[in-house]
């Protein structure tokens, strides 16, 4: 009786687990929340009316069975995860470029040029139509872009997330690969709060700043992207690491940067050069100076841009030039 006792209240805290992780989910005859798993996963029913909610559910977990921790390791076997930063998604089969066999033995000249004909009709039908070499392409692209920008891997997959919604909703059409793929580069940075500049992805695009700037808000605005505006406090960080300043130019600029937002003079300013010139105005006040021109380098502007945001920034502070 008390080991009955004992598997009812095993299944009762299964199923509350399993309620917990479907968002409490009710037995819609009797409306009890006691929901049991089966031992296979491949059952829910409710406890209280014994009404089966779901049934046939994929078992994830593996064909084999261990007894011991070892042998769960030597069985044990997983591939790489799943990403959207491949047009296929990574659920590919890739044959390799060694000619042995299994045994490590090199292969005969028939057998290699065999292989050879596998190696190259794989490739082929790995991109069956059009728009998968189109996708393919925007991603590879995507993935050279993000990786002379020095962004993390988030943001890639973001990016490519942006291009297949634009794909999908025919958005490309009468639109360079290049230029949607960028802007939806730079949408994703943005989006991840990790800020490059229009200039800094125009460098390393092969389309021009224009076509970048006019396609991203296209593409902003047909997929409804809700972007805020850019903190040029996030540009502080990097400028000042490329500038080798120290942190207590760094933590004035920052300061410079919120006195002077707070009484407006950020509004319609190119948050990478009022960035910059805080930094600038922040270097002098430290007796760390750097010049405009390498402050302007390091952020992409010109000294001219740096020269006038610095002149409103120190008359806002109340600072004698």
């Amino acid at each position: 009786m008390e080991r009955l006792n004992r598997q009812q209240e095993n299944e009762a805290q299964s199923g509350q687990e399993a309620t917990k992780q479907r968002g409490e989910q009710t037995c819609p005859e009797c409306e009890s929340s006691a929901l049991t798993r089966s031992a296979d996963e491949s059952e829910i029913s409710c406890a209280e009316c014994g009404l089966v909610l779901e049934e046939e559910a994929i078992d994830r977990g593996p064909e084999w069975r261990a007894f011991n921790a070892a042998e769960r390791d030597s069985k044990s076997r997983v591939g790489a995860p799943t990403t959207q930063t491949m047009h296929d998604k990574g659920l590919t089969t890739t044959i390799g470029w060694r000619n042995k066999d299994a045994a490590g033995r090199s292969l005969s000249s028939e057998k290699r040029l065999q292989l050879s004909r596998m190696r190259k009709w794989q490739e082929r039908i790995r991109t069956k139509d059009a728009g998968e070499r189109n996708l393919q392409l925007a991603l590879s692209e995507t993935d050279r872009m993000a990786s002379a920008l020095g962004v993390p891997r988030s943001v890639r997959e973001v990016a490519s997330v942006l291009y297949r919604r634009a794909l999908d909703e025919d958005l490309i059409r009468g639109r360079s690969i290049e230029g949607v793929a960028t802007s939806t580069l730079y949408a994703a940075c943005r989006m991840e709060g990790i800020p490059r500049s229009l200039d800094e992805i125009s460098a390393v695009s092969r389309v021009e700043r224009m076509e970048i700037a006019r396609t991203y808000r296209y593409i902003a605005q047909e997929l409804s992207l809700e972007m805020e505006p850019v903190d040029p406090k996030k540009y502080v960080p990097r400028f000042c690491s490329e500038l080798e300043v120290s942190e207590e130019v760094q933590a004035k600029a920052t300061e410079i940067i919120e006195t002077t937002a707070e009484k407006g003079l950020l509004s319609g300013k190119s948050p990478t050069g009022y960035a910059a010139a805080a930094i600038y105005a922040s270097s002098l006040l430290c007796n760390e100076k750097r010049t405009q021109k390498a402050v302007a380098d390091v952020a992409c502007v010109t000294s001219v841009t740096i020269r006038n945001r610095y002149q409103e920034q120190i008359s806002a502070l109340g600072i004698q030039n």
